[in-house]
């Protein structure tokens, strides 16, 4: 039997070795301009065409290279920043692993042009594929010039995988924004098709986080400055009135390198106790300065994961800082938190709790799997045994009102004793209205009892499947604005409202591209009123983004949920008799009235019987 094992080619294991490091043009973004910043340049320039797909070209006035230099950057295995193993524990380096170029020339068409200061000429190498087509001296500027074209053009399967131009965009954003927040020393610059999308100059970091985030945020930011023998902290934290319903302005950052941590997360996230409203998302661009020695960032090819020798003691000081700041700035209640008492003895720090985990509450109960009315991508559900009965005649019933006088006492003190007379319309004539419990909860009276409705559940399945008959059957009315009104959004939002703009303009939304990230406004659905168009256009994209990241929606289902969350009646909102009775019918009309597009339920039963056996047990 001949021998079955042997060497793959370079252009394959390079082919391979890209799967890992460039997984989309944000990737190679990434790649370039972390090799810009190592070059020590202090002007870098991103000019993309096509969202990647057709150029990504990076121009820095770094070191440059000799011609020998600028042929083995291109080797896997080669690179400038370590020599030895014990290299990798003083790394403070973006680069250091020598495989983001072997990879993009293995699937791309790339050009390079690079000279030192000294050197008269520089060099010009062309790869395609992998293998060098042309290598030759040629004039050029100082510094590098790489420029990326056809990403993938070999590996079409992969190419195919790319998003649209608008998705890829925003990634490529994000990429940006994470760079250019942790060097705010450095001029950056991002061109899309031609149009400047950001120009940075060099800024201290409170300026750099509003020149990229947001001017809104100025009045915003509480800064943090803390100083330890195990680690520096500094940077800015969110008011929290500055709080979004996604997670996106959040950022960690390890010796300028981003990092994705749910666990540092949790520290700051708690640091907010009882100062954020449920479901909110504090901003933070947080800083830490660390020993290299004392931590790992050899964890996976992207270098966004991070290991600590001591993951405690961080979560603590992070955790810590955070507070200070929000003490010191009166954002807080009033604490002591000039002396933090646990520093006195480190070893407290080793009681804490490692990696917080979600805890999964379950009930044995009867369950029914209900069907997902026929609403495409729509998951299947259980509900609890006390599920609503007979909601078929209910619904029937209620076609069938007649007037009646009901008296209900009056619960306000200090008021007259005697009853209220209210003339009201029920389900027949036997039935009270419908009442309103702590402003959050709809109690209607049935035959065999009650039930209990989610006012806001409730009505986001209403408004859901309106809104997704509307995205199908593109019949939903728009209310125009009696003057157009232009609105500018941060561009990670303009690319994600140009990828929209069909399903929006479906839902009403009357919207034109003005040119960057700029937009203007015609109209707006007739659901919507009295509202401020930019707040609800970056609502919506707040929602949109939130239930992307929640459900198992596809785009048009996410969008109909955005919308219903943004346009629906609040926990909290006053409901009055007509408006009650209103909502009970249509939830009942709707195909899924038991649950609320999130899987949360909508109504719940309560029998007679099942109530007069609870008082039994008392006995």
């Amino acid at each position: 039997m001949p021998d079955i094992i042997r060497q793959l080619p370079d252009s394959i294991a390079n082919q391979i070795a890209a799967g890992e490091v460039i997984q989309r043009p944000a990737s190679a973004v990434k790649e370039l301009m972390e090799n810009a910043l190592d070059a020590g340049a202090t002007h870098i320039k991103l000019i993309v065409k096509d969202a990647g797909k057709s150029l990504i070209q990076v121009i820095d006035n770094g070191c440059g290279m000799s011609e020998t230099d600028a042929r083995m950057s291109f080797e896997r295995h080669a690179t400038s920043k370590i020599s030895t193993i014990d290299d990798l524990f003083a790394i403070r380096t973006m680069g250091f692993r020598g495989e983001a170029l072997a990879s993009v020339a293995a699937i791309a068409q790339v050009e390079l042009k690079s000279k030192r200061k000294e050197d008269s000429l520089g060099t010009l190498i062309e790869i395609e594929g992998a293998e060098v087509k042309k290598q030759e001296a040629v004039q050029t500027a100082d510094g590098t010039s790489i420029a990326i074209k056809n990403l993938f053009y070999n590996v079409p399967a992969r190419r195919n995988f790319l998003k649209a131009n608008p998705v890829e965009m925003r990634h490529i954003i994000d990429e940006f924004q994470r760079i250019a927040l942790a060097n705010p020393e450095v001029h950056f610059e991002l061109h899309h098709n031609g149009l400047l999308v950001f120009g940075l100059p060099p800024a201290n970091l409170r300026q750099r986080i509003v020149n990229v985030l947001g001017a809104h945020y100025n009045e915003r930011l509480v800064p943090l400055e803390e100083e330890t023998t195990v680690v520096r902290i500094f940077g800015f934290i969110g008011k929290p009135d500055a709080a979004k319903k996604t997670r996106g302005d959040q950022f960690f950052f390890v010796n300028r390198r981003f990092i994705r941590s749910n666990y540092l997360n949790h520290a700051v996230v708690s640091a907010y106790d009882q100062l954020l409203t449920k479901d909110s998302f504090p901003l933070y661009v947080i800083f830490l300065d660390i020993d290299p020695s004392k931590i790992d960032i050899n964890v996976h090819p992207t270098k966004q994961e991070i290991k600590f020798d001591d993951e405690k003691i961080v979560y603590a000081f992070v955790n810590a800082a955070v507070k200070h700041g929000l003490a010191k700035y009166s954002i807080t209640p009033t604490l002591d938190f000039d002396r933090e008492t646990a520093f006195d003895r480190l070893e407290a720090f080793t009681s804490m709790p490692s990696r917080p985990s979600a805890h999964v509450v379950t009930q044995e109960s009867e369950t029914v799997e209900a069907k997902s009315g026929g609403i495409p991508g729509e998951t299947s559900f259980f509900l609890h045994k006390q599920k609503p009965r007979h909601w078929e005649k209910l619904y029937e019933i209620a076609k069938q009102r007649e007037s009646v006088t009901v008296t209900l006492p009056s619960t306000e003190e200090g008021t007259e004793s005697h009853a209220n007379q209210v003339a009201i319309e029920d389900f027949s004539a036997e039935q009270p209205a419908p009442f309103q419990m702590h402003q959050q909860y709809i109690v209607s009276q049935i035959k065999s009892g009650f039930i209990l409705i989610d006012q806001q559940a409730a009505h986001e399945r209403i408004l859901f499947e309106k809104y997704l008959t509307g995205l199908q059957n593109n019949n939903l009315s728009s209310q125009q604005q009696l003057f157009p009104e232009t609105i500018h959004i941060n561009a990670a939002d303009g690319e994600l409202l140009k990828e929209l703009l069909p399903e929006l303009k479906a839902l009403g939304f009357d919207l034109q591209e003005f040119g960057g990230s700029s937009f203007v406004a015609h109209g707006l659905p007739s659901d919507l009123k009295e509202v401020k168009v930019k707040e609800v256009i970056e609502s919506m994209l707040d929602e949109y983004k939130q239930s992307a990241s929640q459900t198992k929606f596809n785009k048009r289902q996410q969008l109909a949920y955005s919308m219903a969350r943004r346009a629906s009646v609040k926990s909290g909102d006053q409901l009055n008799e007509k408006e009650m009775r209103q909502l009970i019918d249509q939830l009942f009309a709707c195909e899924t009235p038991f649950v609320a597009p999130n899987g949360k339920l909508t109504i719940l039963t309560f029998d007679l019987e099942e109530i007069a056996r609870l008082f039994e047990q008392g006995k």
